[in-house]
């Protein structure tokens, strides 16, 4: 029996360590990724002039391909993780300007649906595993909600990014100022409150997309839109080289593996 539940654990564990832990550089990259998302989009669905719905079913396909390798793989693979990151904050940029701009639903409608949607995920997540700490999903079942609700997140994200620089008048600089001042309150609240980890994690995860998606406007917008007018290619290979060198420069660690059992708050 007790080498049974050892090895139990051990297979928790090794799921899990798909997950990597939650570090500075894990944000940094994040920022990079999102902001990756932002101009790799924009280069399929504007520069190649293919629309949003082609470029959303591209990156669609794209995603669900890198969901399920990353499902299936059996330990952490530090560049198949960030694939994935990057196929959902680009499915999730083309899906925010279909339904923003083609369908005609608007940046409020758009991000108080996304809002409604990622809320919904949370929540059957909860429900159905016990918890939505990233260092309890250590099932396919819970990374399945996991991808999911990322995928929700980037999209809401890039809805707020467009919403805040486009709509409120504030531009793309005053856009940053915006999502860097919220990011770093939820900074200080990781040090200096009890609110719960898992609270700040996905508020956090939450705001990066839209820091990235006004940062990435910010580089390929024209100059009369309060942009740099840099080639969403360039934009975008320059963002690549960048993510490659952090995972190559600083290699990170899996997150250890927490029963929901032991998980005090969500």
């Amino acid at each position: 029996m007790s080498i049974a539940l050892q090895s139990a654990e051990a297979s928790g564990e090794d799921r899990l360590s798909k997950v990597p832990e939650v570090t500075l550089v894990f944000w940094i990259i994040k920022i990079f990724c999102t902001t990756l998302g932002e101009t790799g989009g924009d280069a399929v669905t504007m520069s190649m002039n293919l629309g949003y719905l082609v470029g959303t079913a591209i990156f669609a396909a794209i995603f669900l391909v890198a969901v399920a390798a990353q499902i299936s793989a059996k330990r952490f693979h530090a560049f198949l993780y960030w694939t994935t990151i990057i196929a959902t904050t680009t499915v999730g940029t083309t899906m925010a300007d279909f339904a923003d701009r083609s369908l005609g639903i608007g940046y409020a409608g758009g991000s108080l649906s996304l809002l409604c949607l990622l809320l919904a995920s949370l929540g059957l997540w909860r429900w159905r595993m016990g918890s939505v700490a990233v260092d309890t999903v250590s099932s396919p079942k819970a990374e399945m909600f996991y991808w999911v609700t990322i995928m929700f997140s980037q999209t809401l994200g890039t809805a707020l990014g467009d919403w805040t620089a486009d709509s409120e008048g504030v531009g793309y600089l005053g856009g940053v100022a915006i999502f860097g001042l919220l990011l770093a309150a939820v900074a200080a609240c990781h040090f200096w409150t009890k609110i719960p980890k898992t609270v700040l994690f996905w508020t956090a995860f939450i705001l990066t997309r839209p820091l990235g998606a006004v940062v990435g406007d910010f580089l390929d917008k024209p100059l009369a839109h309060g942009g740099l007018n840099l080639s969403r290619y360039s934009a975008s290979a320059t963002l690549v080289v960048l993510v490659i060198g952090c995972i190559l420069i600083f290699p990170q660690r899996a997150a250890k593996a927490r029963s929901t059992r032991k998980t005090a708050l969500l």
